[in-house]
């Protein structure tokens, strides 16, 4: 029993961000699936509503929505569009930049979802509840396909653009939201909505990085703040006094790991700028495992 309790340890801590993502997916649908069956009991308080007033109840709704699914098959597409996403992204940017995409698409999806249903309450039948990571798993779609519009993708024989995928997402969901205002019992507009509103994000990420912006950094330093709570201090409780003999180890008023960090980067996006030109398949050998390490 130890050693698969140390064999389940050690491949949860080499899963990447995407692969954790999707274990507590896992996780919260088994949960509410023996909740449902067990007890006819529903995870209503991680659900987004769809009035004002009940979201002032549970604020937090606004993420934890995107953790809850009831269906298998909603479940299942949505973790299989995040595995295959998730593992072309971590090939190309950081592990921190998707977690800021995905949870801001979220956020996105569900503040979209709010504004249609309180804005305009006779297009949309109310109340309901939003629940599934399908607008953040948007937002990692449509943030590549902006970002490298260029990039070729293969289906079976076939070549397509990446951007191609994306203008045919959008205009489904776009579809969905229009039919499902015609046709609420059987069509789905709020969560169309909230595609759209991943998507949005996406794309506004994208462009605003190919302007060197990152436009997510705000939230990432306050996830940082957020997990810095639940971090043990380590603090020695007898400090030592030293002086820093190294003052010449700057480069450009930068230190030497800065420098380094700073070369990377611009490394990473001459790649990806190249990326974007001639596809993933024009990589040499060296740059395709320079970007799998920096994705790491």
């Amino acid at each position: 029993m130890t050693d698969l309790n140390n064999d389940i340890r050690n491949k949860l801590q080499n899963l990447n961000v995407f692969e954790k993502l999707i274990a507590v997916n896992l996780g919260v649908f088994l949960i509410s699936l023996i909740l449902s069956l067990l007890f006819t009991f529903n995870l209503n308080w991680l659900e987004l509503p769809s009035t004002f007033d009940a979201f002032i109840m549970q604020p937090w709704s606004v993420i934890s929505y995107a953790f809850v699914h009831y269906d298998f098959w909603h479940f299942f597409f949505n973790m299989i569009w995040l595995y295959f996403i998730g593992g072309m992204f971590t090939n190309m940017f950081s592990t921190k930049m998707g977690l800021n995409i995905y949870f801001l698409g979220a956020i996105s999806g569900g503040v979209l979802f709010l504004l249609g249903y309180n804005l305009f309450p006779s297009l949309f039948q109310s109340p309901t509840r939003l629940v599934g990571a399908s607008a953040a798993i948007r937002a990692l779609l449509i943030f590549l396909c902006a970002y490298m519009p260029s990039m070729d993708v293969k289906f079976f024989t076939f070549n397509f653009k990446l951007w191609y995928i994306g203008a045919a997402i959008v205009a489904f969901d776009v579809l969905g939201v229009i039919t499902g205002i015609n046709d609420p019992i059987n069509g789905n507009a709020g969560g169309n909505l909230a595609h759209l509103g991943g998507a949005i994000l996406g794309y506004l990420y994208a462009k605003q990085l190919l302007q060197g912006k990152d436009i997510g950094k705000g939230f990432e330093k306050l996830m940082d703040q957020v997990a810095g709570w639940f971090k043990k201090s380590k603090k020695s409780p007898l400090k030592t006094v030293y002086k820093n003999k190294n003052k010449s180890s700057k480069v450009a008023g930068y230190s030497k790991e800065e420098f380094g960090e700073f070369n990377n980067q611009k490394k990473i996006d001459l790649i990806l700028d190249k990326i974007s030109k001639s596809g993933y398949d024009g990589l040499t050998k060296a740059e395709k495992e320079f970007l799998f390490k920096a994705g790491k």
